[in-house]
């Protein structure tokens, strides 16, 4: 009975400290971004006033090429780091961010108050290209790259996440710090309502699962160790 209490207080610490985690990592990596429906909206918006012959001569309400290479200037380290949690390839990020500054720069006009979150945005779209995640992809984590530069700015903590399967990677990314909606995640990802809900529960469990390995490693047999046990995540046969 004293065993079964130590090892739900041990899960119950390895949960807390992940979303302690998950609550550092979310301020460090948004800054004043709107609701992502809100942005799908105006993306429609803009094509439709694109197709439609609508005028942009009132340009002082957008941000201009130079405002957004500003931007991406100064907020360099968190959208490289967005891009490399997304793709957990140095290389493929360093493409993500340029591609995301091209398409910025080119695109459509953005108001200026919404210029930050569309940068992200664009970010998310162009590793989603590079990456393709799909239900069922196996976690390739022998090929993750960029790692010191991560545990740099985060520690060991954020490790886990670049070790995840591709979809549930950037199911964890864009929901939980990013923000998006299971719908919004679904419609960008182009997988089913249900996929990503199975995609980011895996996801936490293993996040969890991982923290707990952090925080105790243990011994064969250990309350550490059954805690662990308790948290890994179910491996299909």
């Amino acid at each position: 009975m004293v065993n079964i209490s130590i090892v739900g207080i041990i899960c119950g610490i390895a949960i807390l400290f992940l979303l302690k985690f998950v609550q550092a990592l979310s301020r460090e990596l948004r800054d004043s971004r709107t609701t992502e429906e809100t942005l799908v909206i105006y993306e429609a918006y803009m094509l439709w006033n694109k197709e439609d012959g609508g005028s942009t001569t009132r340009v002082q309400h957008y941000a201009t090429q130079r405002e957004f290479c500003r931007m991406f200037a100064e907020d360099q380290t968190a959208l490289y780091l967005l891009s490399l949690l997304l793709t957990a390839d140095a290389s493929k990020a360093e493409q993500c961010f340029v591609a995301g500054l091209e398409d910025s720069v080119q695109g459509n006009p953005v108001f200026k108050d919404w210029a930050r979150s569309w940068s992200r945005r664009m970010i998310v779209k162009n590793a989603v290209r590079m990456v393709l995640p799909v239900p069922a992809q196996r976690n390739d984590a022998g090929h993750v790259t960029g790692l010191e530069a991560l545990r740099s700015y985060f520690g060991d903590s954020l490790a886990g996440v670049v070790q995840l399967a591709p979809l549930e990677r950037f199911v964890f990314v864009m929901s939980v710090l990013e923000g998006y909606s299971i719908q919004e995640c679904s419609i960008l990802l182009n997988c089913t309502k249900e996929d990503i809900a199975i995609a980011q529960a895996r996801a936490l469990q293993n996040m969890a699962w991982a923290k707990a390995h952090l925080l105790a490693p243990g011994v064969p047999g250990s309350d550490a160790a059954q805690a662990a046990h308790f948290l890994e995540p179910v491996r299909a046969a």
